[in-house]
Parts: C-alpha cells; sequence; structure tokens
C-alpha cells in the first residue's frame, strides 16, 4: 500500500468542486460535490441516534434501493434535523436538480449535510449552487481540497487521504475526506466521511467490509460524548481500474480492506485530533483484554472520559482519572495486576503497577501529556485481545464555542 496525495479525486473517474453558496456561512465555501464519470457500486453507514436527519433517510434509500449512486451533494451550515416532511422533500429537490444538471437518475444523487439542528434548508440557493459545482467540477486535487474545505463547520483544517494498492497487476487508489469537530461519540460520530475507489467490487463484498471497519475506527472515536442526528459514512467504487473483481477469502479482498481501514482511521483520528477546541489528540490503547469487545469498552472509557481529557489538557498526571474509568466501564478485572504507561514523541513512562503508583516522575510524565498526540496504555493482564480508541483533550474553547454556535 502506497499513501499518496489527494483526496476524494485521487481515484480514476472522480470529480469534486467547493463553492460558496452562502446557505448559512458568508464569504466561505459551503457546498460541495463528489461525481463519478460511471456509475458506482454503493456502500454506507449511519448515525445510530433515535432521530436521523432528512438527508440520512435520504441516502439510507439509496443506498439500499437504488442499483447504483454517482453523485453526492453535501452543504454545511445547516443540519436539515428536524425539519418534517419539508426537510425531506427539499432532499428530494436537492437530488431532481442535481440528476437534471448532471443528466443521470434522481435515484443515483445522496445528499449531506451538517450544521445548526431545526432550519429549514434555503433551497433555492441549494439549486443555485448546484449549478456553480456542476459547472466548477474537475478531477484534480485541489478540486478534492476545496470539496473537503466546503464541508466544514466548526473544523479547523480539512480531512483527506488517500493511497494506491495493486490488484491483479492493476493500480487501485482510494480516495476519502471527511468533516467532524463536535458532537462526535461512537456510534457514527457529527461527520461525515466520503470514500471514493475505483476498484471493481460486488456491493455485497464492499459493504460487508465498510460495516465491519466502521467498528474499529469511526466508532471508536468521541470528542464530547454526543452522538450526532446527521453521521455519514459513503463509499462509492466505479471500477474504472479494470481489475478483476475483488472477492471475500482472497487476497485481494483482504489487501483492500486494509486500505479501506487505512482511509477510515487516518479521517477518524484527524476528527478526534481537531475536536472543537481541542490542543491534543488523545488516543486510548488497551492491551490484555480477555476479549476484543471488552478492550473496546475499557479503551472506549478512557477516552470518553472528561476527567481525562481534562487532565491531558492541563498536562496533569492524574493516572487516578484513567484507573477511574477503566473500572466504571462494566468490564470485570484485577486493579492489582493491570499496568498503565503515558506515551508521547517526550517519552514513554509507567504511572501504575501491582495495584499503586510507581512513583513516576511527576514533571516528566507532564511533558509527556504535553504533546499534540499522547497515548495511554493499559495493560490488563487477562489475555491478548487488544483495542484502541481516539479522542482529544478538553478546553475552556469547546464550552465557548459551543455555546455561541447558532450566533
Amino acid at each position: 500500500m502506497k499513501v499518496i496525495t489527494g483526496g476524494v479525486t485521487a481515484a480514476k473517474g472522480f470529480e469534486a468542486a467547493g463553492v460558496e453558496a452562502a446557505i448559512k456561512y458568508k464569504n466561505r465555501k459551503d457546498m460541495a460535490i463528489i461525481y463519478s464519470k460511471k456509475p458506482c457500486v454503493m456502500a454506507g453507514t449511519f448515525t445510530s441516534n433515535v432521530v436521523k436527519a432528512a438527508p440520512v433517510l435520504w441516502d439510507k434509500k439509496v443506498v439500499e434501493e437504488s442499483p447504483y449512486g454517482q453523485a453526492v451533494i453535501v452543504n454545511a451550515g445547516i443540519a436539515n434535523a428536524c425539519t418534517g416532511k419539508e426537510g425531506y422533500e427539499y432532499c428530494r429537490k436537492t437530488a431532481l436538480r442535481a440528476s437534471e444538471a448532471l443528466g443521470i437518475p434522481e435515484e443515483s444523487v445522496l445528499v449531506a449535510s451538517t450544521g445548526v439542528i431545526g432550519m429549514q434548508l434555503p433551497i433555492d440557493r441549494i439549486e443555485t449552487g448546484i449549478e456553480k459545482l456542476v459547472r466548477e467540477k474537475t478531477d484534480t486535487i485541489e478540486a478534492g481540497t476545496q470539496a473537503a474545505e466546503a464541508i466544514m463547520t466548526t473544523d479547523t483544517h480539512s480531512k483527506q487521504a488517500a493511497v494506491e494498492i495493486e490488484i491483479g497487476g492493476f493500480k487501485v487508489t482510494l480516495g476519502g475526506m471527511s468533516k467532524g469537530s463536535g458532537m462526535i461519540h461512537p456510534n457514527m460520530c457529527t461527520m461525515l466521511a466520503f470514500v471514493t475507489t475505483d476498484a471493481v467490487i460486488s456491493k455485497d463484498a464492499l459493504t460487508k467490509i465498510v460495516k465491519e471497519d466502521v467498528e474499529d475506527t469511526f466508532n471508536m472515536i468521541s470528542v464530547d460524548g454526543d452522538t450526532s442526528t446527521n453521521d455519514t459514512l459513503l463509499v462509492m467504487a466505479n471500477g474504472m481500474a479494470e481489475n478483476e473483481e475483488i472477492k471475500e477469502g482472497t487476497p485481494e479482498f483482504e489487501a483492500f480492506k486494509e486500505a479501506v481501514h487505512y482511509i477510515n482511521e487516518t479521517l477518524a483520528k484527524m476528527m478526534a485530533g481537531d475536536g472543537e477546541g481541542a490542543t491534543a489528540l488523545i488516543e486510548a490503547k488497551v492491551i490484555g483484554a480477555a476479549t476484543k469487545e471488552e478492550a473496546k469498552i475499557l479503551s472506549k472509557s478512557v477516552v470518553c472520559s472528561s476527567l481525562t481529557k481534562a487532565a491531558v489538557y492541563g498536562h496533569d498526571a492524574n493516572f487516578g482519572r484513567m484507573i477511574c474509568a477503566l473500572g466504571y466501564s462494566g468490564v470485570a478485572f484485577d486493579p492489582g495486576k493491570i499496568e498503565l504507561f503515558f506515551e508521547s514523541k517526550a517519552g514513554r513512562i509507567q504511572v501504575f503497577k501491582d495495584g499503586v503508583s510507581t512513583n513516576y516522575d511527576e514533571e516528566e510524565a507532564s511533558k509527556i501529556l504535553a504533546q499534540p498526540e499522547v497515548t495511554i496504555l493499559a495493560d490488563m493482564k487477562m489475555g491478548t485481545k487488544e483495542a484502541t480508541a481516539w479522542g482529544c483533550d478538553l478546553t475552556y474553547d469547546y464550552v465557548k464555542i459551543n455555546a455561541d454556535y447558532r450566533s
């Protein structure tokens, strides 16, 4: 696998654009398009929140019932959630206008929205934005970057990733972009993510890979404990690499699965590290667990702890925060056996062993926690299974951002 520069336009046959449509923001791009020159096999996963935004309902229907997808229209600023029948009708109007402009079936157009809940979309601006997007879409790296920038809300930077792999002598490319900074919590998190590939693969095989991989990537991040109404991951495969069809149970399937995992994990970690007001990415890694599921529960408990987040922000090596989070996770273990470490580019230090503090150097531990990426490693001494979750520190700015989010 070769990591390359790019995002959703990296794979053959995909075009993108980002434009200013004044949906809610002013003087910035706030609408994006992803378009494939050929119809795509589709797979997707969506929010587990009972309250699902109109575009989530629309996309679920397209992914599950349409023979293929070919375009995605995204707007930032207004979520089109809690908008009733009118909001869903705006999804239909968006798809219809895009289908007319692109010359593709209405049921092959997916839509996505992110932003404030409860506001209706200005459909006239959406339709005007579609016209701009169709005119400006291209297959350049810059076009992909503009699309990634256009879907941001409180994100501080755009998020993209791309890789190349070889399948049966053919070059297969995958690229992706995502947005997400707040209202991020396991079980699809406010995140939107889009992955494109020119691979030849069946819908069933692609769906299997996506649904399994999301459990170890997007569902393992948390910023603030809030699961959004709009979470959407869409994966599009247009087959333009012309490789032999990737089939389950083959080395090619495993290679493609690894590439999807790289894209998803990279985008997920970018979102976790760019949490609203964050200064550090926190990685909680649990090893030596009895089962994979218990390892996931334990790592999530640590990364979701507000006290852990605050401790990292303050560079305070208070290991009690993490031990406490492990203890209330619901997983049974012997506190007298586990070991706890802090790691970063500044070094590694053990802070807990045999049920007590290791009398570690507080100054050294604080330096380790002061880095932009920090790992909390817990060895449960119960088995061989492991899992990793990602989050960010909790800062004053998180409250400031969310206290006036609508204004």
